[in-house]
């Protein structure tokens, strides 16, 4: 695991899962989805059942307050997938067996036109 400096910066490689692979996932239930973006950019257009911890308030006492199953898998989104980087880090260290990223985030899920809600 990168230092505590070192783990937020928004570069390099993390799991990650496709915009595709990830909707037929939500559709099964099984993932547990948290938005890092702006609570604005999260109102604006979200995936249902998303859970918004905008970046800079995301540590271990926040995603703590979801009461999120570490046995799951949960996938971190951000719009270009860069924000999602650290917050992935952070959900590893957290003992979550399957942290991931939504590859190329939000402008991909959009890109495939993969449905959306307002919050």
């Amino acid at each position: 695991m990168p230092s505590t400096r070192l783990k937020w910066i928004p570069f390099g490689s993390v799991p990650e899962i496709g915009a595709i692979e990830l909707w037929r996932t939500i559709e099964s239930g099984e993932v547990q989805l948290i938005d890092v973006r702006t609570s604005q950019e999260w109102r604006f257009s979200a995936i249902e059942g998303s859970w918004n911890i905008p970046i800079t308030s995301f540590n271990r006492e926040t995603v703590e307050s979801l009461e999120l199953d570490k046995t799951k898998p949960v996938v971190v989104i951000c719009l270009t997938a860069h924000r999602s980087i650290p917050a992935v880090r952070i959900l590893q260290e957290m003992g979550f067996e399957d942290a991931r990223q939504l590859q190329g985030g939000m402008t991909q899920w959009w890109r495939q036109k993969l449905p959306c809600c307002k919050q």
